[in-house]
C-alpha cells in the first residue's frame, strides 16, 4: 500500500513537472549536465589538458571558419586546448563544487535551523543573531573574505560557499520546524514521553524537508556562479583545471582582439546550467507546494 502511494505520488509529481514546461526544460539541461559530467571522457573529442601544449593552434576558431581544426568544433584557447572538451570536462568540475557547496549548507543549515525551531528560547536568539550578521554582508564578499583567510583552491571554495548559503539554509528549516512542532502527532510525541532526539530525528526533520529539498535546487544554481565568480577572481579552481569561471578569466581578454569563441561558450555554459537549475526550482516549488495544487 505504502509502495503504491508512493508511485501515485511521484507519477502525479511527474506529470505536473511535465505539464510546466519551463521546469521541464529546465530538468532536461540538468539531465545533459548530469550526462556531461558523468562521461567527460567518452563525450569530450579531445583532452582538456594537452601535454605537451599546442601553441600552433592557439585561438583557432570553431565550426563557422575555414581556418578551424578538425576535431575542436567551438575553438581553441590561448594554449591550443580544445574548447568543447574544457567545458564538458568543466561541467563535472563545476557541478561536483556546487553540490558540495550545496550539501554543506544543507547539513549545517538543517542543524542550526532545527536547534533553533525546536528548542527555542535562547538556542534560537543565539542562532538567529548570529545568522543575521551573517547576513549583513554579501554573499560573494563574504566567500571572498572566508577564502582569503583559509587559503584559494576549488576545494576552500566549496567550503566558503557552503558557509555563506548556511544561514539561508537555517531560517528556511528553522520556519518549517516552527510550523511542525505545534502539530498535535509531535505534542502526542511529548506526551508519552518521547526522547527529544528522537522526535527531532524521526519526526520534525522529515516532515520539515520538503522546502529545503526546493530552495537547494535554486541554491545549486547560484552555488555554480559563485563557484565561477571565485574562479574568475582566481580564488576558486587553480589552472589547468577546466572550470568554467577559470576558463573566462583566462580568456575574456582575447574578446577584443577578435577570438569571442574562448569566453562566450564558456559563459554560455554558466547562462544555461543557472537557467535550468532556476527553472527546475521553480518547477519543483509549485510540485511540492500543497497551496499550488489543484
Amino acid at each position: 500500500m505504502m509502495k503504491k502511494r508512493a508511485q501515485r505520488g511521484s507519477n502525479y509529481g511527474f506529470r505536473r513537472l511535465k505539464q510546466n514546461r519551463s521546469a521541464f526544460f529546465g530538468l532536461v539541461i540538468l539531465v545533459i549536465l548530469v550526462l556531461c559530467a558523468i562521461f567527460a571522457d567518452v563525450i569530450a573529442p579531445n583532452s582538456p589538458n594537452p601535454t605537451p601544449p599546442k601553441l600552433e593552434l592557439a585561438l583557432k576558431p570553431g565550426f563557422w571558419s575555414e581556418e578551424g581544426v578538425d576535431g575542436m568544433p567551438l575553438g581553441t584557447d590561448a594554449l591550443g586546448r580544445c574548447v568543447l572538451s574544457r567545458i564538458i570536462y568543466g561541467t563535472r568540475v563545476s557541478l561536483s563544487a556546487g553540490l558540495v557547496a550545496v550539501f554543506i549548507a544543507m547539513v549545517l543549515g538543517i542543524a542550526f535551523g532545527t536547534l533553533a525551531g525546536f528548542f527555542g528560547g535562547g538556542v534560537d536568539s543565539t542562532i538567529m543573531r548570529f545568522v543575521d550578521i551573517m547576513f549583513a554582508f554579501p554573499a560573494l564578499l563574504l566567500a571572498i573574505v572566508i577564502v582569503a583567510v583559509i587559503g584559494q583552491g576549488l576545494d576552500k571554495a566549496m567550503v566558503a560557499i557552503g558557509i555563506v548559503y548556511t544561514p539561508q539554509m537555517a531560517r528556511i528549516i528553522r520556519s518549517s520546524v516552527l510550523y511542525i512542532k505545534e502539530m498535535e502527532y509531535i505534542e502526542v510525541q511529548n506526551a508519552i514521553g518521547s526522547r527529544r532526539i528522537r522526535v527531532i530525528f524521526r519526526h520534525v526533520i522529515p516532515n520539515s524537508i520538503a522546502p529545503v529539498i526546493v530552495y537547494g535546487t535554486l541554491m545549486l544554481a547560484t552555488a555554480i556562479l559563485d563557484c565561477a565568480a571565485l574562479g574568475f577572481l582566481g580564488l576558486g579552481a587553480q589552472p589547468p583545471t577546466p572550470e568554467w569561471g577559470a576558463m573566462l578569466a583566462k580568456s575574456y581578454s582575447y574578446i577584443v582582439s577578435g577570438a569571442w569563441w574562448a569566453a562566450t561558450f564558456p559563459g554560455l555554459a554558466i547562462l544555461f546550467s543557472v537557467l535550468g537549475l532556476n527553472l527546475l526550482g521553480d518547477g519543483l516549488r509549485d510540485i511540492l507546494d500543497p497551496r499550488l495544487k489543484q
